[in-house]
């Protein structure tokens, strides 16, 4: 953000949970050079996230997540969502620490090596939230059938799959999470390269 092509007037919280909301009253510069109107905006403050595709380069197979997702349900969806593992990186903690807490809590697998795909912002029209992607090496084999934290009520089906299997359902819309697509996507075009380099390894 440059500063000076942003005028902030006015920011409070409109609400404050396990999120909050932010109202702002703001004007930015236009691209002939001058400036808009007082905009009115709401931002859902959704923080840092991290996102792992887990992949078994062995096995050559990736382990999904299914699970409850209330935005879906409210939206009219299917609210049960087929994802890859995720979760909010807290204040002082590190994306890699928390990719290797949410793959045990949601899978109860381990990473044993983790490379960054992407950082990105799956909302910027209305939503803070950050994301920064990996991929994982995992052992399929020791994926648990059910996971979640009881404590957070999370209640998630593992699912197990042959690579080429997860990568035919993007065109099918069975997977319809933006960090997801994107995922799998990458997946697709890099597969072949990280199995070999990750079976050498």
């Amino acid at each position: 953000m440059i500063p000076s092509e942003v005028e902030e007037i006015e920011r409070k919280v409109g609400y404050q949970g396990v999120f909050r909301v932010l109202c702002l009253q703001m004007r930015h510069r236009r691209f002939d050079g001058g400036w808009t109107k007082v905009l009115t905006r709401e931002v859902f403050d959704r923080g840092k996230a991290v996102a792992v595709v887990p992949y078994d380069p062995e096995r050559d197979e990736v382990v999904l997540i299914e699970q409850f997702r209330c935005g879906a349900y409210v939206a009219g969806w299917s609210s049960w969502m087929l994802e890859i593992v995720a979760g909010i990186i807290d204040e002082g903690e590190q994306a890699e620490d928390v990719a290797r807490r949410e793959m045990q809590e949601e899978t109860g697998m381990v990473l044993t090596a983790l490379e960054p795909i992407a950082r990105f912002m799956p909302s910027p029209g209305a939503v803070s939230e950050t994301v920064d992607m990996y991929v994982g090496r995992v052992d399929a084999a020791a994926a648990d059938a059910y996971a979640g934290l009881a404590t957070e009520g999370e209640d998630i089906r593992v699912c197990r799959m042959a690579a080429q299997d997860a990568i035919d359902l993007l065109p099918t819309g069975r997977i319809d999470t933006a960090i997801t697509l994107v995922g799998l996507q990458w997946l697709a075009l890099h597969r072949a390269d990280l199995r070999a380099r990750w079976r050498q390894g």
